[in-house]
């Protein structure tokens, strides 16, 4: 497959309000692309394009909620009418819950799979029969808990793990029909954006992400990368690649652990952000957090991207690292009652974390 040089495609982009999306727009449209952002806050979309506009970029909107069919196809419609073609699309809205399963209410539940599950199924069919015309990129921003079990945010966990069976199964029927279509998986570890704070969170505390944070560049860069570059996965972040395999090859641990995980994921000492965007988009047009500093590079994205024999090196031997960490506290870490010591540790990073999945 070849695609366009990103100056001269056509690129829609979903959850372009906030975070990796709205960033994406920026990034996309100050290299060239003729860029069509989607959400639903009208007003937000309106500030982001004539900022884009201002800087000297194409760039266009629909108002949309992706939990709705028609309109996504109306959203696809829009950028027909435009520009005639479709050359990348990307998956990218997303919500999240922090409370226990247990405890997660049914329709939050549902709104949100609705939102993170059917929104990439509304995207995918809306823009696949655009894409096939002249070839193109299908781009979906999933997340490594769509590889691993987390406390707390299980809704999240389980709707990204229903996006990569639904992403590899939708890659192997187009493979199988010989679609002109190139279809990818972004996985990101944690990313300093304002998903964390716009969830809706049972805890009563302000919702946090255990370290290291990324920043959210790096995502931008992945997916842009493979809107000219047929990728099939790629992994943002190498520490969150190394979890994912430690996961795979230590199951039982993770439940073990999870004592020790639930107090990362809140910060005791502040109020919950009133910013929940489940069912009604608001607190929009902001790209990262505004309190952390996530780190600008990774080496193992930066060897993935580029498909070298270094991706899997770095993997390797992170994986390999951390697995003899693992190995070192097993013994003190297994059966035992999260301690004191152990939260503080845990805790010991001089700023609090609050960032996406």
């Amino acid at each position: 497959m070849r695609f366009r040089l990103l100056a001269d495609q056509v690129v829609v982009i979903t959850g372009a309000s906030s975070g990796i999306g709205l960033l994406t727009a920026q990034k996309a449209a100050a290299a060239g692309a003729k860029v069509l952002l989607v959400a639903r806050n009208e007003l937000e979309l309106t500030v982001a394009v004539q900022d884009i506009r201002a800087r000297g970029g194409t760039a266009d909107f629909a108002v949309a909620d992706v939990g709705i069919a028609d309109q996504v196809e109306q959203a696809a419609a829009r950028a027909m009418a435009l520009h005639g073609r479709i050359d990348t699309w990307i998956n990218n809205a997303g919500v999240a819950i922090y409370a226990p399963l247990e405890q997660t209410p049914h329709d939050e539940h549902q709104r949100l799979f609705q939102t993170n599950y059917f929104g990439v199924v509304h995207g995918s069919v809306a823009a696949l029969p655009h894409l096939r015309r002249s070839g193109g990129a299908l781009i979906t921003v999933g997340s490594i808990a769509g590889d691993l079990p987390s406390p707390l945010l299980g809704a999240y966990t389980a709707a990204k793990h229903a996006v990569k069976g639904y992403i590899n199964s939708l890659r192997i029927e187009l493979e199988a029909a010989g679609d002109p279509v190139s279809v990818t998986l972004i996985k990101p570890a944690g990313m300093d954006t304002p998903i964390g704070q716009h969830a809706a969170n049972h805890q009563g505390y302000e919702a946090l992400i255990p370290p290291p944070v990324y920043d959210p560049a790096l995502t931008v860069d992945a997916i842009l990368d493979a809107a000219q570059y047929p990728r099939r996965e790629i992994t943002v972040g190498g520490v969150g690649r190394a979890e994912v395999l430690v996961a795979a090859h230590f199951p039982r641990l993770m439940g073990r652990l999870a004592p020790f995980l639930i107090p990362l994921l809140t910060d005791r000492s502040r109020a919950p952000t009133p910013g929940n965007t489940l069912f009604h988009s608001q607190d929009a047009g902001r790209v990262r957090s505004g309190t952390e500093h996530g780190r600008p590079f990774s080496l193992y994205t930066a060897a993935a991207r580029h498909r070298g024999w270094l991706a899997g090196a770095v993997a390797v031997t992170a994986a390999a690292a951390l697995g003899i960490a693992v190995s070192r506290n097993r013994g003190s870490a297994l059966g035992l009652k999260p301690s004191g010591r152990s939260r503080s540790r845990g805790r010991s990073s001089p700023d609090k974390r609050v960032r996406s999945g």
